[in-house]
């Protein structure tokens, strides 16, 4: 296991690399070029820019989020084999940096969906929150709340040029129903694993989240069954799944360690967060600690170091506490996200010690 971070890079993200330096286990920062928009090819110089910044301290830049996909491919119009092509290009760009993993998602429209961004809990932090009853009423309206609450830095999918134009784009996505959608992401795939062979590069695409259609939009990833589906449909070891136990958690039916042990090895990169259930189907993002929500921690745990699971890894979002909310990006904040990789490098280091193995500190940067 492969401990990350992400990072927004510089300019754009409020803490720093000196202070995640200060982690105990981080080796790598997960990373992207932020200003770029889907379908565009990453240049080499621009990616040379971000690798002095990484490597410059002590990191390494193995893993990519996100490379988003252009709408034109999640539709299926013609232009698509274009933006495929520039999909290409800027994967062999980034093998030439030693890039290892990219992280994409196939969601039409929005990326992640909450409808409440700083929620206040009951010790005093606030975290992402969803309210279902607010997903039925005007997408419009909860993109607009998105947009004006992220402290003026971007986040991957909520690009403002995209959300400017969403009558357009409903518009555009009505004729794509889920086996359509289920067809273009085959479609995709299929065109891009030659050059992951050719640059050894692992896509892995990031489940829906939440895991249900919303405003009338079909998703894929949601359960098992779909997971199954996708490896199946493309049944190549470059064909992987970032697997995200928040995105999957937030319907309580996923066993997600179940999930885990039926597909590890396609697993090619891990965000581990905790989702508390509520109810009448709303959710709430909790701490990383098992017993602060429904996501089973400790047995997403177990079951990676079961199946020998020695990929990357990161804390997933985390709450705001200590005041960081006035400047973090939502979930993006340092502390909480720092605890995380301490419960979860403790979970790891018991496992280790249970199985008669010495804990590894990550080596010297």
């Amino acid at each position: 296991m492969q401990m990350t971070f992400r990072w927004y890079g510089e300019g754009n993200d409020s803490i720093t690399q000196d202070m995640i330096r200060q982690i105990p286990g981080v080796t790598g920062l997960v990373w992207a070029l932020h200003d770029k928009q889907p379908g565009e090819v990453w240049q080499t110089a621009e990616i040379e820019t971000v690798r002095r910044q990484i490597e410059s301290h002590g990191f390494h830049m193995d893993v990519v989020e996100s490379v988003n996909v252009h709408d034109d491919i999640k539709i299926g119009l013609p232009s698509r084999d274009q933006y495929i092509e520039n999909y290409k290009q800027t994967l062999r760009n980034l093998s030439n940096f030693g890039v290892k993993v990219v992280t994409y998602n196939f969601m039409p429209i929005f990326d992640w969906t909450r409808t409440d961004l700083f929620h206040p809990l009951g010790d005093g932090s606030t975290a992402l929150y969803y309210e279902k009853s607010r997903i039925q009423q005007d997408y419009k309206e909860m993109a607009s709340y998105i947009l004006k609450n992220l402290h003026g830095m971007t986040f991957p999918g909520w690009e403002p040029e995209r959300m400017a134009r969403l009558d357009e784009l409903f518009e555009r996505y009505k004729p794509v129903t889920k086996e359509k959608l289920w067809n273009n992401l085959q479609y995709f795939l299929e065109a891009l694993m030659p050059v992951c062979h050719e640059t050894g590069i692992k896509l892995a695409i990031h489940p829906d989240d939440p895991p249900w259609d919303i405003f009338g939009l079909p998703r894929l990833l949601v359960d098992q069954a779909s997971v199954q589906h996708l490896l199946h449909i493309v049944d190549d070891p470059h064909n992987c799944l970032c697997l995200c136990t928040g995105s999957l958690g937030a319907n309580k039916n996923n066993d997600i360690p179940s999930i885990i042990r039926s597909c590890c090895s396609r697993i090619a990169f891990a965000h581990i967060r905790n989702v508390k259930h509520f109810e009448n189907g709303d959710f709430s993002e909790a701490s990383h600690r098992d017993c602060d929500g429904d996501t089973q921690i400790l047995e997403i745990m177990r079951a990676y170091h079961e199946c020998g699971f020695n990929g990357y890894i990161r804390p997933d979002h985390g709450r705001h506490i200590w005041g960081e909310e006035a400047h973090c990006r939502p979930g993006y904040g340092l502390y909480d996200r720092a605890l995380g990789i301490m419960y979860l490098l403790g979970c790891w280091d018991m496992l280790e010690r249970l199985s008669g193995r010495d804990p590894k500190p990550a080596e010297s940067r």
